[in-house]
C-alpha cells in the first residue's frame, strides 16, 4: 500500500500538480481584473450643507456633492434618498425637493447663497469614470434646531438597475 501512495507522489505528479494550481491562480485572477469596472456603485462626499427653517415643525437642507461613477458602465439615477441621523439615534427621513423648487427656494431666500450646482434628479446619466458636482435638496419635517444638532445626512444613490452608493457627511 505504501508503494502505491509513493508512486502517486513522483516528481512528475507534484510537478504537474504544481502548474496546474498556478494555472487555476492565474485564471481567477485574470476573471477578477476583467470584471473590475463592472461593479456600479456610486461614490463621493458631501462637500457643504445649508440648512433653513420654513416653518415652526419643518426644515430644509440643501446639501453639495461629487459624486464619482468609478464602473465601466453609465448610472443612470433611478431615485436619491435622503436621511438624517439624529442625536438619540433615530434616523429621520428627508422628502427631495423638485429642480424648480430647488430654485425657488434660492430665490426667496438669499440668506441661502449661490447655487453652484444643478440638482441630481431622476434619469440623470453619470458617464463611466466621470465626476460631477450636484446638490439635492431635501424637506425634514423636524425644527430646523433638531436639523442643526444632527449627526450626518446620508444621501442614498440608487442606480435605474439596483445598485446604490451612499455619500455620508463627515462632521
Amino acid at each position: 500500500m505504501e508503494s502505491n501512495i509513493r508512486q502517486y507522489l513522483n516528481k512528475p505528479f507534484l510537478t504537474a500538480l504544481g502548474v496546474g494550481l498556478v494555472v487555476v491562480a492565474i485564471a481567477v485572477a485574470w476573471m477578477f481584473y476583467i470584471n473590475r469596472g463592472a461593479h456600479i456603485e456610486p461614490a463621493g462626499k458631501i462637500l457643504k450643507v445649508r440648512t433653513l427653517a420654513l416653518d415652526e415643525n419643518s426644515s430644509a437642507a440643501i446639501i453639495d456633492f461629487r459624486i464619482t461613477n468609478s464602473s465601466d458602465y453609465t448610472v443612470i439615477v433611478r431615485e436619491v434618498d435622503i436621511t438624517m441621523d439624529a442625536p438619540n439615534g433615530s434616523e429621520v427621513d428627508g422628502t427631495t425637493v423638485s429642480e424648480g423648487d430647488a430654485r425657488r427656494l434660492f430665490q426667496y431666500y438669499p440668506i441661502l447663497g449661490q447655487k453652484y450646482n444643478d440638482s441630481l434628479i431622476i434619469r440623470d446619466r453619470i458617464k463611466p469614470h466621470e465626476t460631477l458636482d450636484r446638490m439635492i435638496a431635501a424637506r425634514f419635517e423636524i425644527p430646523a434646531a433638531q436639523l442643526d444638532a444632527r449627526k450626518r445626512l446620508k444621501v442614498r444613490v440608487v442606480d435605474i438597475d439596483g445598485p446604490s452608493g451612499e455619500l455620508i457627511e463627515t462632521r
